[in-house]
């Protein structure tokens, strides 16, 4: 079953960035919560002082807090992950790297709502005298 995409967004955020790369990490997000969500996707886009943040949520088995950092290591899966379920453990390395290559951070908390699920949380500075 495809997952249904909700977005919602601020307008007038702008981040000085190398596009085709925040658009490789926001993919890699999406495809990962499309993978193991049992229902809708959520892409909220937002302000927080002088950073962009984008929240990718599933409504899925979330990820365990001690595991929340490990997930962004090369090639690390979550115990019981196959290969079949796509994947060899790159794609949220990649976003890591991208956000930090852009000043920024990316982190996995659970959803906003208290829903089951994951929130990937990636935030990248604003461009510099951009209205608030």
């Amino acid at each position: 079953m495809d997952a249904d995409l909700e977005v919602q967004a601020t307008e007038g955020v702008e981040v000085p960035a190398i596009a085709k790369l925040v658009r490789r990490a926001v993919r890699n997000l999406l495809e990962n919560a499309r993978r193991y969500s049992h229902g809708e996707v959520s892409l909220l886009l937002s302000r927080e002082g002088d950073m962009a943040v984008i929240r990718v949520q599933d409504i899925g088995p979330g990820v365990p807090p001690d595991q929340r950092e490990r997930i962004f290591e090369k090639f690390y899966r979550l115990p019981g992950a196959s290969e079949r379920s796509g994947g060899v453990g790159l794609g949220l390395s990649l976003v890591r790297s991208i956000a930090l290559h852009h000043g920024g951070s990316v982190a996995c908390e659970g959803r906003l709502d208290g829903q089951p699920g994951a929130s990937f949380v990636l935030r990248l500075p604003v461009q510099p005298g951009a209205a608030h």
